[in-house]
């Protein structure tokens, strides 16, 4: 579990330079990896995302500048490493609401965040397709599309629970050299009851793993 010093949490009013910064699809996807992947160079980055090395250092100085990334102990003196200062960004749905900048980037953030689930099953499927991953891993991996009936008070109660249960198998599992990083993208998005007239639902559920299917 993410403890309090490992997360970055926005206020769009304080934060307004740091939000806008954080716009940026690239740099966003930069904090990701060195989240994700440890430190790295401004070259290794530019190899893993395809752009210039000039770019990403020029991102990565940005980054810095509002205090989402900072220099890593260098393996030699000459190129500088990145390391993220936090584990997680965070902020609050109802204050970042209230203005038109950060619900932009709250929405852009939520569709980085489906690109990176998109990035991480391919990672997932081609790690335990080529032996870096051990069979164990492949009857608990999985995705599922519940769609339950729940009240407001239901669905922050939900959130509550899964940090809490989150929070105990984090810690159980700190000192088990089994143990790995795990992507867990989780979402809970209300929707309204759809006109039967309106046109096609592209939102309706795909398929559930089969283990999960009911």
């Amino acid at each position: 579990m993410v403890s309090e010093e490992q997360k970055r949490v926005l206020d769009p009013e304080r934060d307004a330079a740091a939000l806008k910064a954080l716009t940026h699809p690239l740099r966003i996807r930069l904090l990701g990896m060195l989240r994700q992947d440890g430190p790295a160079t401004a070259s290794e980055l530019a190899v893993r995302t395809g752009e210039s090395s000039a770019s990403t250092s020029y991102h990565l100085r940005v980054l810095a500048k509002y205090a989402f990334v900072t220099e890593a102990q260098h393996r030699d003196g000459r190129e500088r490493r990145w390391q993220a200062v936090h584990s997680v960004t965070s902020w609050s749905n109802k204050a970042m609401e209230a203005a038109p900048g950060s619900r932009a980037y709250v929405g852009l953030s939520r569709r980085a965040q489906i690109e990176h689930l998109e990035a991480s099953l391919a990672r997932h499927e081609a790690d335990i397709a080529d032996g870096r991953l051990g069979r164990e891993w492949v009857e608990p991996s999985g995705i599922n599309d519940l769609m339950p009936r729940l009240t407001p008070e239901s669905l922050s109660e939900l959130w509550e629970a899964f940090d809490r249960k989150l929070a105990e198998l984090t810690t159980r599992d700190a000192q088990d050299p089994r143990a790995v990083r795990v992507v867990l993208l989780t979402a809970g998005l209300p929707l309204a009851p759809r006109d039967p007239g309106a046109g096609e639902d592209t939102s309706a559920p795909a398929v559930q793993d089969a283990e999960d299917a009911s």
